[in-house]
């Protein structure tokens, strides 16, 4: 059985919220070059003609004050009180009902700041092994939906402190990625 999936205009809607508070950063695809964790000249004897390119997300260019400003329209958008300041670096939350599509909705997040931004490294914090086992069957359940809107797949998987290969493709792959 293949699951329908519709797209909501609420979940849109928190999508852009998310994204519009980062309006006038510029998209960029920063790489930079991973440190084997070997001695400088085991480095370079071993692994001389290997590839040892990392990607990252670019660094946020715009100002605070900028950031804060897009917040406000947002916030005003959204008929919510805007804040006086900002919460720790960017500490945005998007509060929905339990059953709407939480999981759904920052995974479209995620596609979007990939195509705005070009953000690809991104990780999703769960409160308990249940939690995890649920987003990790809705990024497999939305892969296909996803796929047809962006035409680009995200690679996902769980942390696992004994797999840290898994680590290593997160940060040399220029694919969006979520750990």
């Amino acid at each position: 059985m293949k699951l329908k999936f519709k797209h909501q205009k609420f979940q849109e809607d928190a999508a852009m919220a998310v994204c519009d508070v980062f309006a006038g950063q510029p998209f960029t695809s920063p790489t930079y070059i991973v440190d084997s964790g070997l001695t400088a000249d085991m480095q370079r004897a071993m692994f001389a003609e290997q590839d040892y390119t990392g990607y990252n997300n670019g660094k946020i260019i715009i100002s605070n004050e900028v950031i804060l400003r897009n917040l406000r329209e947002v916030q005003k958008r959204n008929q919510i009180r805007p804040s006086e300041e900002l919460e720790g670096r960017y500490n945005l939350t998007i509060e929905m009902e339990t059953g709407v599509g939480k999981t759904y909705t920052y995974i479209k997040t995620i596609y979007e700041l990939n195509k705005r931004y070009g953000w690809c490294k991104f990780i999703v914090v769960v409160p308990s092994v249940a939690i995890r086992e649920g987003v990790n069957h809705s990024f497999k359940n939305t892969e296909p939906h996803f796929v047809e809107d962006y035409n680009k797949k995200i690679r996902y998987f769980i942390y696992n402190s004994s797999d840290l290969t898994r680590i290593e493709h997160f940060a040399s792959d220029s694919a969006i990625n979520v750990m």
